[in-house]
Formats: structure tokens, sequence, C-alpha cells
């Protein structure tokens, strides 16, 4: 008998659904098999010679051992579910749930495609999981489910969970955990593998149904068939896409990529289509894609969307457009529309409440009102941290590179600095950093010279302390992202500075030393930031406190990353910069002062 890796003479898809389905329903005529196929009778009596010739059925129209025995070698046998995503375009139901777990009309949508792979006879089931991974540990006694774990969920994307189980694809079933299907998608057999696509057409899709049916990369602006993420893996094509998926996740690509990249050879997938009615299977991505499937789904209870319905006085049918925005280092957004108007909701992000006051953060709110800085929040909660505010329209950031940009920002910072505004509370930098320290629980830094570098940072504070110096409200997080160009209503170009979450008491040139570390600027380009906030005016003393700033405030950042990074987030190479500011600006900081000290000596011995 032949096994899977031994090939049968080469048959196409035409000929192979005709084998489908005789294999399903005894063969009648040619104009039933031609309306059961939707080929026409012309093609389906030319196939079934062919068939006949090639000796996969008898004159009788019937199966032969030999079609018996393809049809065993690609007989589906596993399944694979990938439920590892945190599911960001899900806000704010992502909070609290994994998308596989939300229940659509009464059952948990990885419940229902396990039940229905089951129903098709498939048995080995495989569901990788990463985000609230524990939340599918009953699936192993409930479902006699097998559970892998992709530890890089947070930071890569579902092309490693394929690769955490590449060496379980095997004549396979691919499911992303995010689908509804009406009826069961799966089959007790498959001959060919195929790729599932709807017959919606989708502008964030990458592929489109070409006139010959192939599935072929969509061009820049072009908008392709919905890809609805299902495949079927078998043959010559499941061993091209395990060593396709190997060398792209060799390269590094699986940070950015989805699984399916490992199914295409250059412009097209290697796979055949596999194309149904848009309203066969049905992709939760959002909040309202799955209000619009089951508006009585138990999931869309969500705080959030309560606090909006309260706070803007609407029904929570009206919030609508809801979909996430980049999410930030410390917080998740997503953008939502009521009744024509565009807005924001900030949700803090995990382990917020531990390094973010929130009553401060709202006192801080009512002191800026009024001055210009920012819109002022239409709905603050100083207890969850919940923040809503308008939505700007044709927004950008300041671009760290631009000087017109940079001398624009220091201008609204240097004017901010200088309205001498007041709180109750202080940012403490060097009491921050022991703070950050003190949240590793134990742990110790991720660098060995860590207890060097620190001791070498805190021998700066004596000279800080030394230097005279303004105390006012003051940022503390001013940097490039949270200065906001933005289109006035005359058509001028507006700036605004947000994220005002850190901002407390303090010296004010502390604002330019987090401008410079979030930039990743090199020396010559925190000089000229520098030169440009002062406007060429800065002495020396106060650049070598600025240096001591960026030392103190890269040590800070460090710290913060090392917390973030217990709570599985990673920062990559920013948290890795951070550091290098706090050892590079000591030295550049201690050379400085050495050169002041050295003029100061000089001017005493002269003047004595």
């Amino acid at each position: 008998m032949k096994t899977n890796n031994e090939s049968f003479e080469q048959i196409d898809r035409q000929q192979s659904d005709i084998l489908l389905k005789i294999h399903d329903y005894p063969f009648v005529n040619q104009r039933v098999l031609a309306e059961e196929t939707g080929y026409s009778v012309g093609l389906v009596n030319r196939q079934l010679k062919n068939l006949i010739s090639a000796g996969y059925l008898d004159e009788e129209k019937r199966l032969t051992g030999k079609a018996k025995e393809l049809f065993r070698s690609r007989k589906p046998s596993n399944a694979i579910i990938l439920a590892a995503g945190f599911g960001m375009r899900m806000v704010p139901i992502n909070l609290t749930s994994p998308k596989a777990l939300m229940e659509i009309k009464g059952e948990r949508l990885i419940d229902r495609l396990i039940d229905q792979l089951y129903e098709a006879g498939v048995k080995e089931i495989t569901v990788v999981v990463g985000f609230m991974k524990e939340s599918f540990e009953y699936l192993i006694d409930e479902k006699g489910v097998d559970l892998v774990v992709n530890d890089q969920y947070n930071v890569a994307n579902n092309l490693y969970s394929l690769g955490c189980v590449l060496d379980r694809i095997r004549n396979t079933y691919i499911v992303p955990s995010d689908i509804w299907c009406e009826e069961n998608p799966f089959r007790a057999n498959e001959l060919y593998s195929w790729y599932m696509v709807s017959d919606a057409m989708d502008q964030q899709s990458l592929v489109r149904v070409n006139r010959k049916m192939q599935l072929v990369r969509v061009q820049d602006e072009e908008p392709g068939n919905h890809m609805i993420g299902i495949s079927y893996l078998t043959g010559e094509e499941a061993a091209k896409a395990v060593v396709r998926a190997k060398e792209l996740i060799r390269s590094g690509k699986h940070i950015q990529s989805f699984w399916e990249e490992s199914l295409y050879s250059k412009d097209r997938m290697i796979v055949n289509t596999r194309q149904v009615d848009a309203e066969a299977a049905v992709e939760i991505n959002t909040y309202e894609q799955l209000r619009d499937l089951d508006s009585g789904s138990s999931h869309l209870q969500s705080d959030a969307i309560s606090v909006i319905a309260k706070a803007l006085d609407c029904k929570a049918e009206s919030i609508v457009d809801i979909h996430v925005l980049k999410k930030g280092m410390t917080n998740r957004s997503f953008f939502f529309n009521v009744r024509g108007n565009k807005y924001i909701m900030r949700i803090p992000g995990e382990g917020t409440d531990q390094l973010i006051n929130r009553a401060q953060e709202a006192d801080v709110f009512r002191t800026i009102k009024g001055h210009g800085l920012c819109d002022d929040p239409v709905y603050i909660d100083p207890a969850s941290g919940y923040k809503i505010t308008k939505y700007l329209d044709n927004i950008r950031v300041c671009d760290p590179e631009n000087e017109k940009d940079l001398v624009r920002c220091m201008r609204m910072l240097r004017d901010f600095h200088q309205m001498d505004l007041k709180v109750a509370h202080t940012f403490d930098l060097f009491g921050q950093i022991g703070f950050y320290e003190s949240l590793w629980n134990g742990q110790p830094s991720v660098f060995h010279d860590y207890k060097k570098t620190r001791e070498n940072v805190y021998s700066l504070r004596p000279f800080i302390d030394s230097c005279s110096k303004q105390w006012c409200l003051t940022h503390i997080d001013a940097v490039c992202d949270n200065f906001l160009f933005y289109e006035e209503e005359d058509g001028s170009e507006g700036l605004q500075l947000t994220d005002w979450e850190y901002a407390g008491m303090q010296d004010p040139h502390v604002d330019i030393a987090m401008f410079c570390i979030y930039s990743l600027y090199s020396k010559e380009q925190v000089d000229a930031l520098i030169d440009i906030y002062f406007e060429g005016r800065c002495d020396t003393v106060t650049r070598a406190k600025v240096y001591c700033y960026i030392a103190a405030c890269g040590l800070l950042w460090s710290n913060w990353c090392e917390f973030k990074r217990q709570l599985g987030v990673e920062f990559s190479e920013y948290a890795l910069r951070q550091y290098r500011f706090a050892k590079d600006y000591y030295k550049h900081a201690q050379a400085l002062i050495g050169q002041i000290q050295q003029h100061a000596d000089n001017a005493s011995h002269f003047n004595g």
C-alpha cells in the first residue's frame, strides 16, 4: 500500500472534486454530477474519462481500489487550532477573555470548532495557546485536546504559533480560533490542499481569486477576497509549507508575518482555493462583529462600553466603528464613534495600577485646563484609569529628525515650563528608579553590571542637587510621540501635548532628557536639541545637568522595562538603548563636570 509520502498519478482539482462527490453519493449521471460539483456537463464528461483512464474509476463510474487507497492517504488525520494571540482588534473584550473563548449563541467559538472537527472524524487536535493560556486548560479534560504553549505570543505573529507544532503537520487542518461557521467546514475526506476565502471583497486582504481559481497576491490598494484562514494541508504542499515556515522563522520573519506566508511561492499560494459564501464563515475580529452576529452574547457586557454609554449619555448600540489604535508602552486605546462624533478611550495596560497614581493624573488635568496644552478629557476616572478624549483628525506625531518640528515642539515645551504651574505631588526621579527596581520581586537585573551602573548614576545626584533649578509642573513623558500635530478648523496645523499620566513637580529640564532618550538620539543630536530648547544660550553647567538627567532617565526606563518584561511585555531595542543611555551619559556628564571643576579650580588659582 502506498503511504502519504508516495505519489499517485497527478490528478487535478476538477478530478478530485468529482471523486469526492462520487465517494459521498453513488454516480447517477453526468448532469446530476455537474450540478453537484458546479462544473459544466462537458467538463464532467471529459474528466470522467480521464479518471477511468487513470484507474480511479471503473467503467460503471465506481471508485476502484486505487481511488480508495488515494482517499486513505489524504484523509484528514489531525487539526491545529491557533489560539495564542492577544486579539488586539477585539477591544474592549480582550481585556478579560481570549477571542477563542467568546460565546456565540451560547457556545464558545473554540468549543464549536472542536466539536465540528470531531463530527468530521478528526480526533487528534492541538491547540496552540499563549495569552491567558490557563483559560484553555479545561479543554484537556472536556475535549481531549493537547495544549502547546507559544511563549512569544506577545512579540511574534501567529507564524510562530505554527512553528511550535510544525512536526504535527500531516493531512492537517490549520484553524484560526476566531471563526464561527454555521455549517461544518470540515470534511471526513479531502483530496487536496486548500485555503478558505469568502466571496466578500476586503480592502485588508492579501489575496484574491483569479480566473484560474488560484489565490494570488493583491496589488497595492487592490481589494482581495476576505481571508477566512481555515486551511487543509496534505501531500507535497504540506511538506513545502513546513520548509517555508522554518525558513521564515529562522530569518526572523515570524515577528511580523502571519502563518499564511508559509503558503506562498512568489506571487501566489501553493494550495487550491476553497471559496465560500460570506455568511458561511464569519471571522470575529471586533466588538461590532460579535454584536452583529449575536447581540445577546455575554461578552458584550463590557465595563468600558458601559462607561462610554454613561459618560456620553447614549445606548451601547450607538457606539460604533470601534477599532484598536496603536498599542502604547503603558496603555492600550481604541477609537469609537457616537452620533457622528469621534473619540478615543484609554484602557490602562498591564501592571499600570502599580506605576501610575490616577488621582494625581486627574489633578494634573485640572491644573492644565484652559492653558491650551491639550483638549480637556471628556471623561476620566481616577479609580480605573479609564479616560475618554475627543479624536483629532489628520494628526501626526513629531518627527524627531525634522528640525522644524523640533523647533515648534521645544517652543511649546518651553512655554509650558514658563507657565510655572503647580500641583501637590512630585515626580521623584531617583525615588522612581528605586521603586521600579522594587517591583522586580527580588529578581536580579538582566544586566550583569547593573549594580555598578546604578552606583554610577546615583553618584551624579550631588551635582544635580547643587544646580539651581526651577521647580514646576513637568510633563515627564514629553517624548516625540506625545506631541500631536493636527488640523485646525481654518486648515492650519495645531499642536498638542498629550499623555500626562506621569506629570508632577520636577525640574522641567528632565523633559528635555526624556525627549532625547525616547528618540534614541546620538550625542550630537542631544546637543542640538538642547541648543534648540535654550535657543543657543545653554550654559555648561545646565548642559551637564541635562546629561545627568539623561543618565538617570535611561536607568529609570530601563528599570521600568524590566518590570514590564516580568509581565510578558517586551520592548527589545528600546530597553537595551535606555540602559546604554544610563551608562554612556554617566561618562559624558562626568567628563563635562570635570571640565567645570577644572575651570573653577583654574579661576580660583588665578584669583588667588
